[in-house]
């Protein structure tokens, strides 16, 4: 864990320590993080330094300091029995005081810049929701609040846009209980409400027994799409993943390709399972198996670039003439001679103002069409004639449909 604690003194007096992580800069918007009945451990901590690495000051306020400070527990069954005691103890109201005089304290330090947002799981997402209503934060997301709906005559009071995460299998927060929570928030475009099928509570805790990677990543991005539009920080991820791509086809400079990516990015090149995760893994890739091992002629054609809240899709045509052993694209192939030209889609995604990871996608049968190793003839794949119909799309379509001719003259 990358950060420190600090004291908070309570409206009555009181002082209750809070975990801080700040982002790489020292300085940024603020997140208050609403544990878990589990209190301020392993995985809130984890939580609050991944925030940290999108840019945010965050600070997780111990609340159950009234009963029992500094609780720490872990998933075992006793942490469980002693955790469900903490949440039957714990004074909604009085938690929420707390966490309002932790904003307060957040508008005091030097390192937090601008807005302040809220953030919370379990326990923490209803007193997320509750803090868009009492605390002042500027907005709020909530993973799988528990008794929202037992709250929602405050929900008028909450001005600024929020997003509500729920699982559909989860029994502390069940399916009708977020229809009520829907039908109180309909027609308001400030508040975003997302449930995610399949899954059960507790799906985005790492290492828990509901986690669920897919469903935690969609609601991530989703939330750091509300916490940069509401609160920034805003950058130029279109100039990121330009500057990533001159250093690895241009200058060809492993340590200036690795300096734009967080200490432990990945990436994956779908078709052939080649890449690396982690900074060491990755650095091996790159410095031995993709950027020396790349055509020297390689040209990247863009075609079409989506840029959202911490990523880019970029749509290009990849050309290359095969004159090298390309590691990651055709391993053990030895090099034909032959000019390749395929459609490429990357999917890069950052945190903060680096990449954190890149999805590259291709069609590799039409990559092995074109230097001569499959041979297309009665399969439904295509050569360079594919890229050329991405460029052009007046080409043929459906030219290999065998039956496309039995529609010709047909009524539609």
């Amino acid at each position: 864990m990358a950060g420190h604690t600090i004291e908070i003194t309570a409206d009555d007096g009181g002082k209750f320590t809070a975990y801080v992580a700040v982002p790489r800069g020292g300085k940024g918007p603020g997140i208050v993080l609403c544990q878990e009945i589990f209190g301020v451990n392993g995985f809130i901590r984890e939580v609050a330094d991944y925030y940290a690495e999108e840019g945010y000051v965050v600070v997780a306020p111990d609340l159950f300091w009234r009963i029992e400070p500094g609780i720490q527990l872990g998933y075992t069954e006793d942490d469980w029995k002693k955790a469900f005691e903490l949440f039957q103890k714990f004074d909604t109201d009085r938690g929420m005081r707390d966490i309002t005089a932790t904003v307060k304290a957040m508008r005091a330090m030097p390192q937090v810049v601008g807005k302040i947002g809220a953030l919370g799981f379990c326990l923490g997402g209803r007193l997320a929701y509750l803090a868009a209503a009492r605390s002042g934060v500027d907005c709020a997301v909530g993973y799988y609040g528990v008794t929202i709906d037992q709250y929602l005559d405050e929900a008028d009071a909450i001005r600024v846009p929020l997003a509500l995460h729920f699982a559909a299998e989860d029994k502390y927060a069940p399916m009708e209980t977020v229809e009520r929570i829907k039908a109180r928030f309909a027609g308001r475009d400030t508040a975003e409400i997302y449930v995610y099928p399949g899954v059960d509570h507790a799906f985005a805790r790492t290492g828990g027994m509901h986690f669920h990677k897919p469903s935690a990543l969609m609601a991530h991005h989703r939330s750091i799409a509300l916490f940069r539009r509401t609160m920034g920080p805003h950058y130029d991820f279109s100039a990121l993943w330009d500057k990533h791509c001159e250093y690895e086809f241009a200058t060809r400079d492993v340590d200036a390709t690795m300096g734009t990516m967080v200490s432990q990015p990945y990436v994956n090149h779908i078709p052939t399972m080649t890449g690396g995760v982690g900074h060491d893994h990755l650095k091996r890739f790159y410095k031995y198996h993709f950027i020396p091992k790349t055509p020297q002629d390689t040209t990247l054609i863009p075609l079409s670039r989506t840029i959202g809240e911490g990523i880019v899709v970029d749509e290009m045509l990849f050309c290359f003439t095969h004159d090298i052993e390309i590691d990651w694209m055709l391993p053990g192939v030895a090099p034909t001679g032959k000019r390749v030209e395929i459609p490429l889609v990357a999917i890069v995604k950052f945190r903060g103002d680096k990449l954190y990871n890149e999805h590259i996608y291709w069609d590799q049968a039409s990559v092995l069409v074109q230097i001569g190793l499959l041979n297309p003839k009665g399969l439904p794949v295509a050569g360079i004639e594919t890229a050329r119909k991405l460029v052009d799309e007046t080409l043929p379509s459906n030219t290999l449909m065998s039956r496309w001719s039995e529609s010709d003259g047909k009524p539609l």
